[in-house]
């Protein structure tokens, strides 16, 4: 017969449930107050008329100013190889229509491989606003635009969004003075039409483009846009020649264009002028049609395949099918950075208990192999959330790192918590199911216990990156999207690796000590990392919001552990456990709630070499020819710390970078930084530790994620001259 403390411990996984559910919503608010603060444009959005009194019945322009910061720029309606077009979604009054927006030419930008169609510097969009002719003069027209944009520089894009608001009165249609020089502008950069005639021509694999008309173009920049997508890829190369009353440009058709598409429209321009080209339609015989210098002004006739064309481009190529190696490496380092993440401190405990649970009832193989599933299924399904959220707020245009969730002092407040209850878990002073050898519930309800210690394992094990993670984090950011969420389960599933084989290899099982007396003073043993974990996090915590901020948690965390000793001394005495949990619950309200003050920004000391990161200190520092070591570091990362102990803090590291005359800029991540993200980002990394050392006149290197002293003294070596320069 089971005791009433038997019967309570049974009970309580349903009181561990509500208490994850309770930590998941705090994760997601935690990350809403972050994003919410974040998301300067890159490219400033504003809208103007050319009247502010149009008149009903005729057509006045709007214009839509984008202005990009400097070393960003936008996309053109077809943005090529990548990229996204600005879209517009028009609120409008009854009576009032708008029109398509009109782009100016694009520049052809290529980077990395991929060509994009882009506006380089500030553009001008076009629209024109149709006023029915029954709106009565003096109507109020209030217009409202919802739009949305990708803004990229050379290294990172990141989309953006703005609501503009105008409003007009329905009147005489009066030019606004102020207005017409930008209205004359943008007319003057939008593609001439009518002025050039286009045959189109398909011979196997290459489109021939004969364009008639008088266009005084550039030869050596003059390049054909389409304006849709599927006629040829963006990074197609063109032949351009002259001929006869006009240009031919021959370009390797897309793989997907149609044999005879609908129609073409497109841009032909230099880096000076541009001309608008566009077709009503495909012609099936063109030996039965009228010849092609008749047609009228700005259409194309696109011609089928016939005996007497010309040679096909010489140089044009077909797109490469997409490369999946970056997709593969990126999993096996994130697997294999997942397998590592069990050493540390705060995850081998809980892996130790697993695996001992399931020594523990390993005679059992359907158990084992549903504890195995289950474990492995919440360890996947924790680091795959984490995954989608970081993915997801990216793509609003949040600059946010892996670890994210760390850099509110809230979230490591939680974590304290957590840790300290499962330290005192294991030492014995209260029981709840979970990561523990009572086992009742492990063995009963086995699949719901692993799940849940997994998921515990995988939240509280990704504080930083280790080997083999920091790059493949950073790819994941890049990939498409199911191919990211993909490696961020490869990080769950390496995490679950070790206890996955232990479920499914018997053999395996055999090699684990048999169970005994002995695994209840191993319990107690393994409160000690978890006690070490839990005095870690705390002195994060003074690191993130200084004193003030680590008494109020220490009063917190006293709190919760007086609730847990009450639970501990009612169950002894068989009574009901849920009145001591009043005190946890209130020490997690008052945590998730509580606003915890931030410290006065970091300095570095004045007597020493070390300077705080900024891009523009570093571009600074590089262009004076000084050698530069950059730390990329936060409070809550533990290979950080172990880095700074055994090799950067050292005293013959710091005497040989003083000598020779190294600057050190340190990056700290701790309470999150965007100009620290996006300069990750721009590096392919969203993760930490990241190091780089920059020689006084050699390229940027990284270094390896684990650091030595007698390899940074080497470096600083390099830099004063003593060694020849060789990459690590």
């Amino acid at each position: 017969m089971k005791t009433p403390a038997r019967t309570m411990i049974d009970r309580l996984p349903r009181l561990a449930i509500r208490f994850f559910a309770l930590f998941a919503a705090a994760l997601l608010g935690f990350i809403a107050g972050p994003i919410a603060a974040q998301g300067t444009a890159n490219i400033n959005a504003s809208v103007l008329a050319e009247s502010s009194s149009p008149k009903p019945g005729t057509t006045t322009r709007i214009a839509i100013r984008m202005v990009p910061r400097t070393g960003w720029h936008g996309y053109w309606v077809n943005p090529g190889d990548s990229g996204l077009s600005v879209e517009a979604n028009w609120t409008v009054p009854d009576g009032v229509t708008m029109g398509d927006l009109r782009h100016p030419a694009p520049t052809l930008l290529e980077l990395a491989g991929l060509a994009s169609y882009v506006h380089k510097g500030a553009f001008t969009l076009l629209t024109d606003l149709n006023l029915n002719d029954d709106v009565a003069p003096g109507t109020a027209i209030p217009l409202r635009v919802n739009l949305s944009w990708l803004a990229c520089s050379d290294t990172l894009c990141v989309p953006e969004r703005a609501t503009l608001d105008l409003l007009l009165t329905a009147g005489d249609g009066t030019t606004n003075a102020a207005a017409a020089p930008a209205f004359r502008a943008a007319k003057a950069a939008l593609p001439v039409e009518g002025r050039l005639k286009l045959v189109v021509w398909r011979q196997s694999g290459d489109w021939r483009f004969d364009i008639d008309g008088e266009a005084r173009l550039d030869a050596s920049s003059v390049r054909l846009f389409p304006a849709q997508d599927g006629w040829f890829a963006a990074s197609a190369p063109q032949t351009v020649v002259r001929r006869e009353g006009g240009w031919r440009v021959t370009v390797a058709a897309s793989d997907n264009a149609a044999p005879t598409p609908s129609d073409f429209r497109g841009v032909f321009a230099d880096s000076k002028r541009s001309f608008a080209l566009m077709a009503s339609g495909a012609r099936e015989n063109p030996r039965a049609e009228a010849p092609a210098q008749s047609a009228p002004a700005s259409t194309a006739a696109v011609l089928p395949d016939v005996a007497d064309k010309p040679t096909p481009a010489q140089g044009s190529k077909r797109a490469a099918p997409t490369d999946t190696r970056a997709f593969r490496i990126a999993l096996t380092g994130a697997i294999l950075g997942g397998l590592l993440l069990n050493l540390m401190p705060c995850v081998f405990p809980i892996l130790s208990l697993k695996a001992l649970s399931l020594a523990r009832s390993g005679a059992d193989r359907h158990t084992a192999k549903v504890e195995g599933l289950a474990y492995f299924a919440g360890s996947v399904a924790t680091t795959t959330a984490l995954g989608a959220i970081l993915v997801g707020a990216r793509a609003m245009g949040h600059d946010i790192g892996w670890s994210f969730q760390l850099q509110d002092p809230r979230m490591i407040l939680l974590l304290m918590l957590l840790s300290l209850a499962i330290a005192l878990n294991l030492a014995g002073l209260f029981e709840v199911s979970g990561p523990t050898l009572s086992g009742n519930w492990m063995t009963k309800k086995g699949g719901l216990g692993a799940f849940g210690t997994g998921a515990l394992a995988a939240l509280i094990a990704t504080p930083c990156s280790g080997p083999f993670m920091g790059v493949a984090l950073g790819a994941a950011l890049v990939l498409p999207v199911p191919a990211a969420l993909a490696v961020f389960a490869g990080l769950g599933l390496g995490m679950a690796l070790p206890f996955l084989l232990i479920a499914f290899v018997p053999r395996l099982q055999r090699w684990l000590p048999k169970p005994g007396a002995w695994m209840a003073t191993f319990r107690r043993i393994l409160a000690i990392p978890m006690l070490l974990t839990a005095i870690g996090l705390a002195w994060v915590l003074g690191r993130q919001s200084g004193v003030d901020g680590l008494a109020m948690g220490l009063l917190i965390a006293a709190l919760a552990a007086m609730g847990l000793w009450w639970v501990g001394l009612r169950q002894s005495g068989g009574r009901s456990a849920l009145v001591g949990l009043a005190p946890v619950m209130a020490a997690l309200l008052v945590a998730i709630a509580v606003e915890l003050p931030r410290p006065a920004a970091a300095t570095a000391p004045a007597d020493t070499g070390v300077q705080m990161f900024s891009e523009a200190r570093f571009a600074e520092l590089r262009a004076q020819g000084v050698p530069v070591f950059v730390d990329f570091t936060a409070d809550w990362c533990l290979v950080c710390q172990v880095n700074k102990r055994v090799a950067i803090d050292r005293a013959d590291t710091q005497a040989a970078f003083a000598k020779a005359g190294v600057t050190m800029l340190v990056a700290d991540w701790t309470r999150g930084d965007p100009e620290i993200t996006r300069f990750l980002a721009s590096r392919g990394r969203n993760s930490i530790p990241y190091y780089l050392y920059a020689p006084s006149k050699s390229p940027v290197r990284e270094l390896p994620q684990m650091l030595s002293s007698e390899m940074l003294i080497r470096l600083a070596n390099e830099s004063e001259g003593k060694t020849d320069d060789e990459h690590l």
